[in-house]
């Protein structure tokens, strides 16, 4: 009995942290032997590491400056490989509900004794014979948990130790804390460039020289053999100078972004060092020394160098001259070139100015500009319907602060009434506890408010001051010679207190006083707005209009006037997938750029051109006209399930206007969404497992993949014709068949499912 307890204390301990059974010293094989045969079998229920607990475990294995078996002893550990599959799972589950597609145990036993096949785990998608794109890869559920527990262990072991400017792919490091950091924190610049790269993969070049960065802190031969057969085998595809990386498709890979990120690593070093010379070259002058010694109309401007990267796009902007840019961009150049081996493309890799042009980054555009351009000062309209608000403001709080005295007045002559009546019926009032002091805190309470709210009166003091003292006899010297001494010193304090408390003179200085300091407040901002506005440059982020209208008019949502039609393909939907799709499109635009300045115009586009296009849409499809779906869906698209209930997935015109840059998120672009359907089946195809990750549902339904940009008939490599900087789906998943789930096919349309939350390897072809 003892040894069972034991037993049971060491499996629990050790399955916390992540160590095999087998690895513990003290269990014997003769100790192992005395377990039952109940307990052998029974499955064991592993619990998600926290980060702390994991960043532990990894840190157990820091030597000598060096990690060290990361993947016998982190990665393939059960809680490890539980955590992971806990971060990729598209819904929440339990041990128990693991999928019979894999098995942690087995696994977790094929990677401690390296022998677990990655090219087994792969699975080739070859496109139609129509186009000419080249297979796609894609790992299976099993490779992507090993992919995902890989990742958890290189963010532990990298994350703090990137540039404070390295943006994509760290947690709570995404484009709108970027985009925050370039509003908030980049001042007077004067000339900047975006780098861009030539489309090219990381060849074996770029992963020999990614492998020997890792060696320099993972002392772990197994742990790089495993990310070089990754490559090998192209379950992990790193391509410089496309659009599909942190877009949410399928072809990327979570793991890739930490890859790159330490690739960049040495470049970001270098950038931070070149940034730490400049501030040393240019130091801030001491405010005290300025207006001392200096001339205090002189304003001091230091040069600055300030960069952002964002994966595979580079900013560097500079407050200095255009010579320092230029210099700038050849060392940059030169480091990405030599250094990293990256084929750089210096056409488009020009510098700008940042105050005449617009640069494109992270999808949006940066253009630096005055300070009252992103804050326009109010003009004499908005002023006169200021001070009218107010007025109305203090007329409502008149009106307020009159109905209380008066129902106040009312209340006290009923308690009085009610009192008096009382006394005159009885001898008076007998009570078990005396409410004198509660009585007499309600009237001093009132007394004192009716005291102050007279007193604040300017109008009705100066009126009892001048009753109270003009024209007072008591004032010559002949009478108060005759009058007793006594009676004097009454009158004069009593004038003193008559001057103290009803004197309109304080009062009238003190409002005064009050209007002089508001107007030189003003004044005083005024003046200082006017100097920033001549001698400070900020930065205004705005959503890109022309490419946006060209895909809102690309994919079909408006005709060449720019007024919303029909999508006839959709047609094909159900009500509620329709509304479902428009909804999915609108939030992602509106989640991307609600950091924008020109915010309205996204706003603008959503509540007009996609609502009214997805009424059409619905119209179409039932032969009626836009009042009658209007009529039934309502304007804001409420959609009744079964029992009679609405729900409402299009942002609703009230919900919109609220929206603004109030949080700092990661949000996926459009491209996902935007050229991506799924068609329900007419076919009754026999049950199979939901393909979301770790999905145990079997009550699914067959949906086809339809890719949009297809059946426009429109050449990604045309310019003029596509969207530049719009990302696209494999054509390998066109017309593919995918088994999911009500839930899931709804936050597909939705948006909150993106096509990496999918097990393509298990999606069929169904005629």
């Amino acid at each position: 009995m003892v040894a069972l307890l034991r037993i049971r204390r060491i499996i629990t301990c050790n399955t916390a942290r992540g160590f095999p059974l087998s690895h513990h010293p003290s269990l014997k094989p003769k100790l192992l032997s005395t377990l039952p045969l109940q307990l052998q079998l029974q499955p064991i229920e592993w619990e998600p590491l926290t980060k702390s607990q994991l960043k532990t475990l990894v840190l157990n294995h820091y030597t000598h400056g060096n990690f060290t078996n990361l993947i016998q002893n982190v990665v393939a550990s059960p809680p490890v490989l539980f955590t992971a599959c806990q971060n990729l799972a598209a819904a929440p589950f339990r041990p128990a509900s693991l999928p019979d597609r894999f098995s942690i145990e087995t696994t977790s036993r094929e990677l401690r004794e390296n022998r677990f096949d990655v090219e087994a785990c792969c699975v080739t998608l070859t496109p139609s014979s129509e186009t000419t794109s080249s297979p796609l890869v894609l790992p299976n559920l099993k490779l992507k948990v090993v992919i995902e527990a890989i990742r958890m262990v290189l963010e532990i072991v990298y994350d703090e130790r990137f540039v404070t400017f390295c943006y994509g792919g760290r947690v709570g490091m995404g484009r709108h804390t970027a985009i925050r950091y370039l509003k908030n924190s980049v001042e007077n610049p004067s000339w900047w460039f975006a780098v861009r790269f030539k489309p090219h993969r990381f060849e074996h070049f770029h992963v020999e020289k990614l492998c020997s960065v890792i060696e320099r802190k993972v002392k772990d031969a197994v742990f790089i053999d495993f990310i070089k057969r990754l490559f090998q085998c192209k379950a992990l595809v790193i391509e410089l100078g496309g659009d599909w990386l942190g877009r949410g498709l399928p072809q990327e890979c979570g793991l890739c972004t930490v890859l790159m990120n330490v690739y960049f690593d040495g470049f970001d070093k270098e950038i931070q060092e070149m940034r730490l010379r400049e501030n040393r070259e240019n130091r801030e002058l001491d405010p005290k020394m300025i207006g001392s010694g200096l001339d205090s109309d002189v304003f001091y401007k230091p040069v600055k160098v300030y960069a952002v990267r964002y994966l595979d796009e580079i900013l560097v902007a500079t407050s200095g001259s255009k010579m320092m840019a230029m210099e700038l961009r050849t060392g940059v150049v030169k480091s990405l070139e030599l250094g990293l081996g990256l084929r750089v493309d210096k056409v488009n890799t020009a510098i700008h100015s940042a105050v005449s042009e617009k640069i494109e980054f992270l999808g949006m555009e940066l253009q630096a500009v005055r300070p009252s351009v992103l804050r326009p000062p109010m003009s004499e309209k908005a002023i006169r319907a200021r001070k009218k608000f107010l007025r109305q403001k203090e007329v409502r709080a008149l009106e307020l602060r009159n109905a209380r005295a008066r129902n106040r007045r009312k209340l006290g002559l009923k308690i009085f009434s009610h009192v008096y009546k009382k006394i005159k019926q009885s001898d008076g009032f007998k009570f078990d506890y005396n409410i004198e002091d509660q009585v007499q805190k309600i009237f001093r309470s009132w007394a004192d408010e009716v005291v102050q709210e007279f007193l604040g009166n300017i109008d009705e003091c100066q009126e009892w001051h001048r009753s109270l003292s003009a024209g007072d006899f008591l004032q010559l010297r002949h009478i108060r010679n005759q009058l007793p001494p006594e009676l004097i010193d009454a009158y004069d304090k009593f004038q003193e207190q008559v001057d103290k408390h009803l004197n309109p003179i304080k009062a009238r200085k003190a409002i005064e006083e009050e209007e002089r300091r508001v107007k030189e407040e003003e004044e005083q901002s005024y003046s200082k707005g006017t100097v920033a506005d001549l001698t400070r440059l900020c930065l205004k982020v705005e959503a890109p209009e022309i490419v946006i209208r060209k895909a809102v008019k690309l994919v079909g949502f408006t005709n060449h006037m720019g007024r919303p039609r029909p999508i006839e393909f959709l047609v094909a939907l159900e009500d509620a997938d329709i509304i479902k799709w428009y909804a999915g499109i609108a939030r992602r635009w509106l989640d991307y750029f609600c950091c924008c300045h020109n915010f309205k115009m996204v706003k603008t586009i959503v509540t007009y051109h996609l609502r009214f296009s997805c009424i059409l849409t619905l119209a179409e499809k039932h032969e009626s006209t836009k009042s009658e779906v209007i009529k039934h869906f309502s304007k804001d698209l409420k959609v009744y399930d079964m029992n009679g209930n609405h729900e409402v997935h299009f942002p609703t015109e009230r919900e919109v206007k609220m929206m603004g840059d109030r949080n700092l998120s990661d949000p996926k672009p459009v491209d996902g969404t935007l050229f991506l359907a799924v068609v329900r089946l007419a076919s009754n195809e026999p049950p199979s497992r939901c393909i979301a990750h770790f999905c145990d549902k079997t009550t699914t339904v067959f949906y086809r993949v339809h890719l949009l940009h297809n059946r426009l008939n429109v050449n990604p490599l045309d310019k003029e014709k596509w969207v530049q900087g719009m990302g696209l789906i494999h054509e390998s998943l066109n017309h593919k068949c995918l088994p999911l789930c009500t839930d899931h096919v709804n936050d597909l349309y939705m948006g909150r499912l993106t096509l990496q939350d999918i097990d393509f390897p298990y999606c069929v072809d169904v005629d």
